[in-house]
């Protein structure tokens, strides 16, 4: 798992302890293929990714530049589909979404979850059936719920006693019947950061299954015939690499389920464990296999339901970041390198927090190189920093560089296909990097670099 930093009480990351690397890796030019996307390599001393080297996507696009492995996502795509079949498995908008991502998960047949109502009209404008669309959120505004039942999305996933409400309003105002499931919160105290572990019950999402709230929105939705309650969802955190929170979290569905067949008289087909399954962001980290993961979960389910007398229900799993984390890469353009003497050496590049703020947001932690040529140079100690008037302004805290690094040299930073873009802000005024698509030697911008005039408009 990546190191991670502890909330303090105003809001910011505590000061990690300087946990040095023990030592320098041996080639400072290999790429780990757990780590780089699919089809990353080295031609001639450069990085190539899809074929394109990344000296042509900076000379043509910029920096820093957002570059997205089209044939790594797809096939992740894929080996999810394949693993799961009988299930479904639908796409997690929140880890990065733009309207080129929407047809690829459409293309691949998958379905696609949303947050908002933003991410639910980048879904629609390109055609993506909103039967195949299932809406979260804990506070979803009236107007988007209005939205969401107005287009037919699939699910609705409810997060609170006001949405069974205004849902059964907007059913009946609609003449429809939006199919709902409950998000539960399973008390499963899932093994990752505190800002990013969702099922305890000492948090904003879902209704307690320990309180009794879970059930009693299960009655709430019973009593009103214009809502269709087809199942139970949980999400017990992100980047979680093992299933010992899922399999607690399905019993403990399982039980409810249970306590729905017994007090009403329904059974509930469906059962969705959410998403959160880790991606290694540096050497050492767990890498998930999808058919193992795929297999334990449809096990676990059978024998929750099994052991409580159900019917199995139908699984339906949400991966987000394992699907476009690790087919993303950051190209950044060094600036400055600064040694700091008897420390490290400060590697500034053209970006920063800006276009990643979650190391500065929970010491989320990187793996980068040297991307537009080959060093034999020793290693030297380094923080690769960004641009921004924050000294928390750090893309990864502590890694190797070769000591003949240089302004001009490319950095390539790995896995950061994934809450990255979608976390993106103009600190500093900043323009947002352009997202550029990569497969078979060629290269297209499927979201534009931010301009000034972007960063102008608006203001009056």
């Amino acid at each position: 798992m990546s190191r991670f930093a502890h909330s303090a009480g105003d809001g910011h990351a505590e000061a990690l302890p300087e946990v040095r690397p023990p030592h320098a890796p041996t080639d400072l030019n290999a790429l780990d293929p757990a780590i780089w996307t699919r089809t990353s390599g080295r031609i001639d001393g450069a990085i190539t990714i899809g074929g394109v080297d990344v000296r042509d996507l900076a000379a043509q696009h910029g920096t820093p530049l957002y570059v997205v492995d089209e044939e790594d996502f797809r096939s992740r795509c894929r080996d999810y589909r394949a693993a799961f079949s009988g299930g479904q498995v639908h796409y997690a908008g929140k880890a990065f979404l733009c309207r080129e991502i929407a047809r690829w998960i459409q293309q691949e047949d998958l379905g696609l979850d949303v947050c908002s109502a933003g991410e639910l009209a980048v879904a629609l404008s390109v055609g993506f059936p909103p039967e195949r669309i299932t809406m979260h959120g804990n506070n979803k505004s009236l107007a988007e719920l209005e939205r969401a039942v107005d287009v037919g999305v699939g699910h609705i996933v409810v997060d609170s006693f006001e949405e069974i409400a205004r849902l059964g309003f907007l059913a009946e105002k609609y003449g429809t019947r939006p199919k709902v499931m409950i998000r539960v919160t399973v008390g499963v105290e899932a093994h990752t950061h505190e800002f990013i572990a969702t099922a305890h019950d000492d948090q904003k999402f879902g209704l307690s299954l320990n309180s009794g709230a879970a059930a009693e929105a299960v009655r709430r939705i019973l009593a009103l015939p214009q809502l269709e309650l087809v199942g139970l969802h949980s999400h017990i955190g992100s980047q979680i690499t093992d299933t010992a929170g899922f399999e607690v979290a399905a019993r403990r569905l399982a039980a409810l389920l249970v306590q729905v067949k017994e007090e009403h008289g329904v059974v509930l087909p469906e059962l969705d464990l959410g998403g959160g399954y880790g991606i290694p962001y540096v050497q050492g980290d767990d890498v998930l296999d999808v058919k193992e993961l795929a297999d334990s979960l449809r096990d676990i389910i059978i024998k929750a339901c099994e052991a409580a007398g159900l019917p199995v229900p139908r699984l339906t799993v949400e991966p987000g970041r394992s699907i476009a984390g690790l087919a993303g890469v950051t190209l950044y353009e060094v600036g400055t390198v600064k040694d700091v003497e008897g420390l490290r050496t400060y590697v500034s590049v053209d970006g920063g927090m800006s276009d990643n703020i979650r190391t500065a947001l929970y010491g989320a932690d990187y793996t980068a190189t040297l991307a537009s040529r080959e060093s034999e140079a020793e290693p030297m100690l380094s923080r690769l920093v960004g641009k921004h008037c924050e000294s928390g302004d750090m893309v990864v805290r502590d890694l190797w560089f070769p000591a003949d690094l240089a302004p001009g040299d490319l950095i390539a930073v790995a896995g950061t296909g994934a809450y990255c873009r979608s976390l993106a802000n103009n600190y500093n005024y900043l323009p947002k990097p352009a997202v550029v698509a990569v497969a078979h030697g060629q290269s297209r911008v499927i979201v534009r670099r931010e301009t000034e005039d972007d960063l102008l408009r608006g203001q009056l």
